[in-house]
This record gives C-alpha cells, structure tokens and sequence, in this order.
C-alpha cells in the first residue's frame, strides 16, 4: 500500500464519517425542533388541559416506580433463595 493509497482511503473515510455526523446532526435538529414546537404548544394550552397533562405524566412515573420496585424485589427474593 502506497502512501497515495493510504491518503486516498484516509480522506474517503473521513468523508463517509463526516456525512454520517451529518445525518446525525439532521436528526438531532429535527428533534429538537419539534420538542420546542410541542413546549410551545403545551405553553398556549388551558390551565385544565395543562393540569390534565400533567396528572398524565404523574401516572406514568408513578406506573413506572412501581414497576421498577417490583423488579427489584424480585431480586431481592431470587438472590435471597441461595443464602438458604
């Protein structure tokens, strides 16, 4: 392998890495844009709707508590079983 080869191969994966951060950076806009589209539009909402939304995403991290603290007992009694 030359040392124009080496180059060549060199410059050409800096490219393909260049348009794939760029694909990710699109990506990336993309979502942040709408993210700031959805805060906008949840900041002109009633104040029930707003307080609906709210009590919705309450429910969620409660639901999810919950489901993360019946894992980990689960857990707790498995690793339990073997000290017995």
């Amino acid at each position: 392998m030359g040392i124009k080869s080496f180059f060549k191969h060199a410059f050409g994966d800096m490219k393909k890495s260049a348009k794939a951060q760029h694909e990710v950076d699109k990506a990336n806009f993309a979502a942040v844009k709408a993210e700031s589209k959805a805060n906008w539009e949840e900041a002109k909402m009633s104040p029930s709707a707003r307080q609906a939304l709210m009590q919705k995403e309450r429910d969620a991290a409660i639901a999810a508590a919950n489901k993360r603290q019946t894992e980990a007992q689960e857990r707790i009694d498995y690793a339990q079983s073997f000290r017995k």
